[in-house]
């Protein structure tokens, strides 16, 4: 089974990448990951200058994480060391960067390319620390700033876009006329995890990045519409933790993905078990490449004025099972669904008017929607 597939000219031998954060602090923490399958690293954010995280800056709860921790604690100098140590193992290093000017983006561009870096990504925004007024919000700012590390490096150039912004498409076609090679979608979300209502205090003291499991619709709606945009390599971020999660934003036309919040829940293990997965599935169905099946969700996108309305309603396709089961019926807005005492399903065909709820809520699947008759 061939998992293999190209980023911005660079081959990888699978989609799975470990994104920046925590998990990629260090170089001996990358080749863990790489040596758990991970097909590329992506390094924790490097500044021109040192800054220190926040103690405690990570809270976790129910499979959602938030993050105020900024930037990596090595100088730029130390990286020298920890790439090397990652490349000197084969690792394929991405190296994200994050600065406040076109010039010194650049700077910190050429001096990790000189480290052994296999492409940059930029972190041009952040949920945290940097606020929401920053160059990941601004196509002109973005484009002079990738167009000067672009024109800056010899190895290509990847941006990571913020879903805290109402113009994702303009931004990443910015990303892609100033030269940039890849976008990278989503970085978390600006978030307060929750409050403790006994002390009134909220978990962490500040804003955070939030991510996880459910960040995961975000993200698969920003990789559409970044898909859909430009004709560049894109890696999906947000929420992977199974196959099938790594499946839906290939689908929707990204070539690689990124995870690190369900390593730090699960551990580097994951790696190899969607990775596994992955490979059955495509077997199963007689794949033998990522490219017979990327992009085909995307194709099956439509604009809301593209749909066409059709009388459908939903109808009984199989009895229900479970008698004590009433999702369905507590599910249904327009009063259409209900089961008698035998727990046999009827649907008032009047009634109902083909929103499909009980089609996605029923565990039997026990509903079709069909013409009405």
């Amino acid at each position: 089974m061939d998992l293999s597939c190209d980023l911005m000219g660079i081959k990888l031998k699978n989609p799975l990448i470990l994104s920046s954060g925590p998990m990629s602090r260090s170089g001996e923490m990358m080749i863990k990951a790489l040596e758990a399958g991970a097909g590329a690293v992506v390094t924790e954010t490097i500044l021109n200058e040192i800054r220190p995280n926040v103690r405690p800056r990570l809270t976790g709860h129910d499979g959602a994480l938030q993050n105020i921790r900024l930037y990596s604690e090595y100088s730029l100098e130390e990286w020298k060391r920890q790439i090397g140590m990652v490349k000197e193992h084969g690792g394929i290093v991405i190296a994200n960067i994050l600065a406040h000017s076109p010039s010194e983006m650049a700077f910190l561009g050429r001096t990790v390319e000189r480290y052994g870096a296999d492409a940059l990504e930029l972190g041009v925004s952040s949920p945290h620390g940097e606020g929401l007024s920053v160059l990941g919000c601004d196509p002109p700012n973005l484009y002079q700033t990738v167009k000067k590390v672009v024109e800056s490096v010899k190895i290509p150039v990847m941006v990571k876009l913020s879903p805290n912004v109402n113009n994702l498409a303009s931004l990443a076609k910015a990303a892609e006329d100033a030269g940039a090679r890849g976008i990278s979608a989503i970085n978390t979300i600006r978030s307060i995890l929750g409050v403790d209502i006994e002390s009134m205090s909220p978990y962490l003291p500040t804003y955070g990045g939030y991510s996880g499991d459910p960040i995961r619709p975000i993200g698969l709606g920003a990789v559409a519409t970044i898909c859909q945009t430009v004709e560049l390599s894109v890696s999906g971020i947000g929420g992977i933790s199974q196959f099938n999660h790594l499946l839906e934003y290939i689908m929707l036309g990204a070539r690689t993905c990124q995870l690190q919040s369900a390593l730090i829940f699960k551990g580097l293990g994951v790696i190899g078990e969607i990775l596994d997965g992955l490979s059955a599935w495509m077997e199963s169905r007689g794949y033998n490449s990522l490219d017979e099946f990327r992009g085909k969700a995307l194709n099956r996108l439509k604009s809301f004025d593209e749909i066409i309305l059709e009388p459908k309603v939903a109808m009984v396709a199989r009895e229900c099972p479970r008698p004590d089961c009433s999702l369905c019926e507590t599910a249904c807005v327009y009063s259409a669904v209900a089961k008698d005492r035998r727990g046999k399903i009827q649907v008032d065909t009047d009634r109902c008017t083909g929103c499909g709820l009980c089609l996605s809520v029923c565990p039997e699947s026990c509903f079709t929607l069909e013409w009405k008759r």
